[in-house]
């Protein structure tokens, strides 16, 4: 179970000060909440990824049943005990692999578009499958990517991974829609999602919280009838899932239609958004928490964040460098190491590159959260 106060509201935004407390912790909001996909932040250990100030992680249920298995989990002392993690864990409920080894895959898209072709052709249409898995309206039969054998995803079957799992905050299986779907199919999918809703809230067990996702896609009418809906459960907090259509300023006009619907004092979780520019703007919009891949994603491939923009520490030219990443960044890294040694190690492909790569980026993300809470306080925001 979780406990959530509001501290304080901005009165220049819909901004909030929070504290979410969990059996194993507390966590200050507004929050990133860095991917540990398959029970690991990506080139770090569990020690490591407490001193870039991350307070929360969120694992992958589906990741997690192909490989080890939640049965091999449980039996570790869940999820906490196996990656020796002593802090709040959410895991995503399988949903978003609905997306990205279906429509996504098939169509190269993510959450946000790039590109939105005129073509109606390129629309997903209400009885369209996608290549590779079936969607029914009673679960999602899936191709294993490890070795090809069928798999069956449904309401009952993710909540049941999730308990075995062991995290503290868990999510409602549900469908995410991709972006060049039709009204018609995201009305449909809608249904399935509100179904699975229910079901979600039926089979689990009191230990965890279980939080409802709002779906509907770029449609107002659908977003704020999911937000109506999800909002009149049995839920502990809710998520924002879905695509957010062809562009930032939809995906800020979601936001807006969908969260005044929802009760003010649960928790209020954004999946899968978390680009630098983006951050301040859902918080003040009234995000609680956030997940994103950017920090350790581009750290793998040789983007550091700094205070003067990203750096493309590949580039030839930081080989001359004696400086370090940012000058203001008091992490390890920035203290002890200089863009040439880093430049040389991407350059040399060594391991050790994305190692200190990712504790950067995490510890710069963590302190611009930080920062925007300290704004919020100080009614800046």
């Amino acid at each position: 179970m979780i406990e959530f106060k509001i501290l304080k509201k901005s009165k220049k935004s819909w901004a909030r000060l929070g504290i979410l407390k969990t059996k194993w912790g507390e966590v200050e909001t507004p929050a990133i909440v860095p991917v540990a996909t398959q029970a690991t932040v990506k080139t770090l250990n569990s020690e490591q990824v407490l001193e870039t100030k991350t307070q929360i992680l969120i694992a992958n249920t589906f990741h997690l049943h192909l490989r080890p298995g939640e049965k091999i989990i449980k039996k570790a002392g869940g999820l906490h005990s196996f990656m020796n993690w002593k802090k709040p864990i959410m895991t995503d409920s399988g949903g978003f692999q609905v997306f990205s080894l279906g429509f996504g895959k098939d169509l190269g898209v993510g959450k946000i578009l790039k590109y939105f072709p005129d073509s109606k052709e390129s629309l997903i249409f209400k009885t369209t499958q996608p290549k590779e898995i079936k969607i029914t309206s009673k679960g999602v039969y899936f191709s294993s990517p490890l070795e090809g054998k069928k798999l069956f995803l449904g309401p009952k079957e993710s909540i049941k991974i999730q308990q075995d799992i062991g995290a503290d905050i868990i999510f409602a299986f549900d469908e995410c829609t991709p972006p060049l779907c039709s009204f018609e199919y995201a009305k449909n999918s809608l249904k399935r999602t509100h179904s699975w809703a229910k079901i979600c809230l039926e089979v689990k067990k009191p230990d965890q919280a279980l939080f409802g996702i709002v779906q509907g896609s770029h449609f107002k009418s659908l977003r704020q009838e999911s937000a109506k809906f999800i909002n009149s459960l049995d839920f502990e907090g809710f998520g924002i899932g879905g695509d957010l259509g062809k562009d930032k300023k939809t995906m800020k006009n979601i936001l807006k239609w969908v969260l005044p619907l929802l009760e003010e004092k649960k928790p209020r979780h954004l999946l899968g958004i978390g680009y630098l520019e983006d951050i301040e703007n859902i918080i003040k919009l009234g995000i609680d928490s956030f997940d994103c891949t950017v920090p350790t994603h581009y750290a793998r491939r040789g983007i550091a964040f700094s205070s003067q923009g990203q750096i493309d520490l590949k580039k030839s030219i930081y080989l001359k460098s004696k400086e370090p990443i940012d000058k203001k960044c008091p992490c390890f890294v920035c203290q002890n190491y200089k863009k040439n040694y880093l430049c040389h190690l991407l350059r040399a492909k060594e391991i050790t590159a994305s190692s200190l790569l990712t504790f950067h980026n995490l510890y710069f993300f963590n302190s611009v959260v930080e920062k925007i809470r300290e704004k919020i306080k100080k009614e800046k925001i």
